[in-house]
């Protein structure tokens, strides 16, 4: 594993926002799915050339816990952590950072598979 752990910010934008100008609680997945993304870029590696490769990874658990709330045009800080790969699966902690205040933690599960839906091992690349 070359890193484990990567930062990337994201700045909330008015769309991703609720009438009352705090980030929609469904977009913190989006944010995660941008960490994961740039945790594998920074690593010299894209998702879609695992997917060129055959292999898919896909969401088997999802969850996140807020403890504050994000607003409209803060700028966000998203942590990136692998936290445990077996054969088959990666889990990722995420923690959403604004101005080293802990806003929001979750974690996300992947299992990898081939266009069949056949279980896969754990891309190299991705560890």
């Amino acid at each position: 594993m070359t890193t484990n752990t990567h930062e990337v910010q994201i700045r909330v934008r008015y769309q991703e926002t609720d009438q009352m100008g705090v980030l929609y609680h469904g977009n913190y997945f989006t944010f995660f799915e941008v960490g994961r993304t740039e945790l594998l870029r920074s690593q010299g590696y894209t998702y879609r050339e695992i997917e060129e490769s055959g292999i898919l990874g896909v969401v088997v658990k999802a969850d996140c816990s807020y403890h504050k709330p994000a607003k409209y045009d803060d700028l966000l800080t998203i942590q990136t952590s692998i936290i445990n790969i077996t054969k088959a699966k990666i889990e990722y902690e995420h923690k959403v950072i604004r101005n080293n205040e802990l806003l929001a933690t979750g974690h996300i599960t992947l299992a990898f598979i081939n266009k069949e839906g056949k279980i896969q091992r754990v891309p190299e690349m991705v560890k």
